[in-house]
């Protein structure tokens, strides 16, 4: 019997160029990688209807195992590499797997694009399956704890299909280069299995520096695409004099909004586009706007039913992602709440995403939008990066272009915003906390604990 896996991901002809890291591979090539990996964990004892938890780097390995262990019938878990040991052990303690599979070699290097590692298979006293999910996820944790969100094949399959019909997505004989994390969505479907599926090659670099990125898109002529966060767009378009890339199409950034400025210097300095993906890990890609030709608005995902209900963007699923008790707040009568605030143009049919929800506070009795002074804060001369929050009172990190730029804020903001929109605190920070995926991280207490660390 074939597999979702072969039909869906690894069939088609086998010298074609598939994937390339510290090596390259063709179809048939990761096709045999896939089958040893499947070897091994069968002999480990995996099999269908087992829990694994995956905690592999970037890598040929992370990949043909996740793809093996979905061959076996078998229940992936994934968990981010860069996650903290207690952070491990209470997500092991919280899904409890039957199986662990980690790197043999210690995994170094926050700078390096994909790891060679070899890896090891330890079995636990967990439980199987207690679901059809293939996939189970943990949220960004971007604005708190993070939710165990579940993926059937069929989810994945569908998604995959929405891809296909979204304009200016990479196809066959064409490169992706993934800069964005393999263990979560944008990196994951988008990236990885969506690129398997059209028969485009995927490249992970070397090194994400600025030379390890430009090096990996210049080293084919085939039209290649950028995968990534927008954070590493503005790593690309900071370069001073960058070289002539005329087979780089584009670059589509997820996460996070795009800021105006950072789309004008991008576009400016590559033949390019800059194109924004508004998802979650829950349903994967929500609405698109690959090309930049709507910004800021974004065109819904064919097949996906997205709606408007008292100013929150909703999801039409079949299920609840979340595995466990489903919280109606967030799930309820086959409609998902995102808990972000939008509008549908009834002529154009585009989405426009206004920010979360839980972003909007009162301030006197006065509505502030939290992301609106992010926005205007982060678009101040000497202001590279910001983050606002309600802590009692409105709060902003910043990072700054250096010690001088500070002296002008309080009239820069005095013009720019009303009395009671200004933040009553400004927090310098060398760099502001992100998480796993690239989000800027919006705790107040995680906000506070970095600045008091001199973060």
């Amino acid at each position: 019997m074939v597999s979702w896996v072969d039909e869906l991901l690894l069939a088609g002809g086998g010298d074609e160029p598939c994937l390339t890291l510290d090596e390259s591979l063709d179809r048939a090539g990761l096709r045999e990688l896939v089958g040893k990996q499947q070897g091994e964990l069968a002999a480990a004892g995996v099999t269908g209807g087992s829990t694994v938890a995956l905690r592999l780097p970037p890598s040929l390995a992370g990949i043909s195992v996740l793809l093996a262990t979905w061959r076996l019938g078998a229940q992936a878990l994934l968990l981010d590499v860069r996650l903290a040991p207690a952070e491990v052990a209470r997500a092991l303690d919280r899904l409890a797997p039957q199986f662990l599979v980690e790197a043999l070699e210690p995994v170094h290097g926050s700078l390096k694009g994909f790891h060679r590692v070899t890896p090891v298979v330890t079995a636990r006293q967990g439980r199987p399956a207690v679901s059809d999910h293939v996939l189970l996820q943990l949220s960004s944790g971007s604005t708190g704890p993070s939710k165990v969100i579940g993926r059937t094949a069929r989810s994945l399959a569908e998604e995959i299909e929405r891809y296909t019909l979204i304009p200016g997505l990479p196809g066959p004989g064409e490169r992706v280069v993934v800069l964005a994390s393999t263990v979560h969505v944008l990196g994951l479907v988008g990236g990885v299995l969506h690129s398997l599926h059209r028969h485009a090659e995927i490249v992970i670099p070397a090194r994400t520096t600025v030379d390890g990125i430009l090096t990996a898109i210049a080293a084919d002529p085939r039209p290649t695409t950028v995968i990534g966060a927008p954070v590493q767009a503005q790593i690309l378009a900071s370069v001073r004099q960058p070289p002539a890339l005329p087979h780089f199409r584009g670059m589509i950034t997820g996460g996070d909004a795009v800021p105006d400025q950072l789309w004008t210097d991008f576009t400016t300095a590559y033949p390019a586009t800059l194109g924004t993906m508004y998802g979650m890990t829950e349903t994967g890609v929500i609405a698109t706007d690959i090309l930049g030709a709507h910004r800021p608005h974004l065109a819904p995902a064919p097949g996906l039913g997205v709606r408007i209900q008292d100013g929150q963007i909703l999801v039409a699923t079949d299920e609840s992602p979340y595995v466990g008790l489903t919280d109606p707040a967030r799930w309820a009568d086959g409609l998902l709440r995102t808990k972000d605030a939008g509008e549908l143009d009834p002529g154009s049919g585009l989405l426009t995403v206004q920010g979360r929800l839980d972003s909007q506070v009162s301030v006197g009795g006065l509505k502030v939008d939290l992301l609106e002074v992010e926005r205007t804060i982060a678009g101040l001369p000497g202001v590279q990066d910001a983050v606002v929050v309600f802590d009692e009172v409105i709060k902003a990190y910043l990072v700054l272009d250096g010690p001088d730029a500070a002296a002008g804020l309080d009239a820069a903001l005095a013009d720019a915003l009303a009395p009671y929109k200004r933040p009553r605190l400004l927090r310098p920070l060398t760099a502001l906390p992100r998480t796993a995926t690239g989000k800027p991280v919006r705790d107040p207490r995680a906000l506070h604990s970095a600045a008091a660390a001199g973060h």
